[in-house]
């Protein structure tokens, strides 16, 4: 039965004609193209790294660290031109099946260096499309990670889901392996604007699918929404908005598209003009987030909603969520294994990234070594700095004087960063209380901007990033 709803009211651009708000004397933060911070220091602050460090890293690793384990499968069926991702798109299940070898050979390398004792609490499948994988292949590599890492008995595992390459054999493989979270691309409902970026899947097959998932035992689910799309009107988000309170996730995450053609060069076939202004954006993100909240649903950190009996709301109450590269999570674990081409891990050392090169990646795994290509160590303040980011992108608000605290450091370490604040704390989007520092804004997406005050390397990679709303 569908579930009641109460109705509201009613990875961006980079054509400066499109971009101008309407609206006079917009906020000076909307705009502007900052991080998104599920890290940091953020990815184009990586460098070269070598494949024998992260081996070292993954030797030094010692019990009870526990980890978490995110597995990249870099294919879909058909691209959406609005997508970020690292992935190819095929029609040849060889190409599937020769990269699932080398997978699992990374998988055996990895497992093999790490020592007794350190337990898998979170695995997570990503894309890509980690549903174009045939039943066989996926309990195939589900066996072979089990075999490599220690799952503790509360594991969870999740995998991201493309409604269009779904059916009932994948799902009950899903079952039989253990598969509890699945993580729904949704993006939006609106015809218009599923034709316009290549992503068609009517509300009927979504709703098909999630019943049969839900029949099948699986319940946790998290939808994805973006919002700023070609043709997107306040009205035509609002509809997706309500469609998605009748379907009951448990979780949702409302991005803001990020327009990148110069990075992303299939985004060249979304029309700039069909995109909404800066000011329109923030209009449509209110909008949606208003009836989330009216229907129940919990706010967590600047673009996630959660029902309220779910563990990341739960979580939210107690400050207890972490933010990585998935986005906001319930994930403690000191130590994150990224699988496959182009995942990055954090391990206490610092960031490490596979090459996207599936030949440089088939090639590395078949020599027996690591395919790590880039990363970071931690240096200086990159921890402390790194703490204070995630409490203001998690919590929406941080205590200097404990961070500073935690780490040894003088509370003067922050000098720099509270000028820099002193404009948004005059725009009324932050209050400065002792050493304290709340977002004041009703507009949570402007925790970026907040956070950026505290990015000591943000610098000139700013052109890398999407804009605040």
């Amino acid at each position: 039965m569908a579930r009641r709803r109460v109705e509201s009211g009613p990875c961006e651009r980079s054509d400066q004609a499109v971009s101008e708000p309407r609206k006079d004397n917009p906020p000076a933060w909307l705009g502007k193209r900052l991080p998104r911070y599920t890290s940091y220091p953020t990815a184009p602050h990586f460098g070269p790294l070598e494949a024998r460090s992260y081996g070292r890293w993954l030797s030094d690793l010692t019990p009870p660290k526990r980890a978490s384990l995110y597995v990249h499968i870099p294919f879909c069926r058909a691209l959406c031109w609005f997508c970020g991702c690292h992935m190819q798109v095929t029609n040849r299940y060889d190409r599937v099946e020769t990269y699932l070898v080398a997978l699992e050979r990374e998988i055996d390398l990895v497992g093999r260096r790490l020592q007794k004792g350190i337990g898998v609490s979170f695995l997570h499948f990503g894309g890509g499309s980690p549903t174009i994988l045939k039943p066989g292949d996926f309990e195939r590599l589900m066996a072979a990670l089990r075999q490599a890492f220690t799952f503790e008995t509360m594991v969870e595992i999740a995998i991201e889901v493309d409604p269009r390459t779904v059916d009932q054999e994948k799902i009950e493989s899903y079952v039989r392996t253990g598969v509890e979270r699945i993580s729904l691309g949704v993006q939006d409902f609106d015809p218009t604007v599923q034709e316009a970026v290549n992503r068609v899947q009517s509300f009927a097959l979504v709703e098909k699918m999630i019943a049969t998932f839900r029949r099948q035992g699986i319940k946790k689910m998290n939808f994805d929404l973006i919002y700023g799309l070609p043709y997107q009107s306040l009205a035509s988000v609002t509809r997706t908005a309500r469609q998605v309170m009748d379907l009951a996730p448990s979780r949702i995450a409302l991005f803001g598209y990020a327009h990148v053609p110069w990075m992303k060069k299939h985004q060249r076939l979304i029309p700039a003009l069909a995109l909404a202004r800066d000011n329109e954006r923030l209009e449509m993100y209110n909008a949606m987030a208003r009836i989330f909240e009216e229907n129940g649903y919990v706010p967590v950190g600047m673009d996630h909603f959660a029902r309220a009996e779910d563990e990341l709301a739960i979580a939210a109450r107690q400050k207890r969520v972490r933010r990585n590269f998935q986005g906001y999570t319930t994930d403690d674990a000191e130590v994150l294994l990224g699988l496959g081409a182009s995942a990055i891990g954090r391990l206490p050392q610092g960031f490490a990234q596979n090459t996207p090169d599936l030949k440089a990646y088939r090639q590395a795994s078949a020599a027996g070594r690591l395919a790590t290509e880039r990363g970071r160590p931690f240096e200086g303040h990159d921890l402390m700095f790194g703490e204070v980011i995630e409490r203001l992108m998690s919590n929406l608000e941080v205590d200097l004087e404990a961070v500073a605290t935690k780490f040894g450091a003088p509370l003067s370490v922050f000098t720099d960063s509270l000028e820099r604040l002193a404009t948004l704390v005059q725009e009324q989007v932050v209050t400065i209380d002792g050493s304290r520092i709340r977002l004041f804004t009703p507009h949570r997406v402007a925790i970026r901007a907040v956070a950026a005050c505290f990015d000591q390397y943000l610098g000139q990679s700013q052109t890398r990033h999407s804009r605040i709303a």
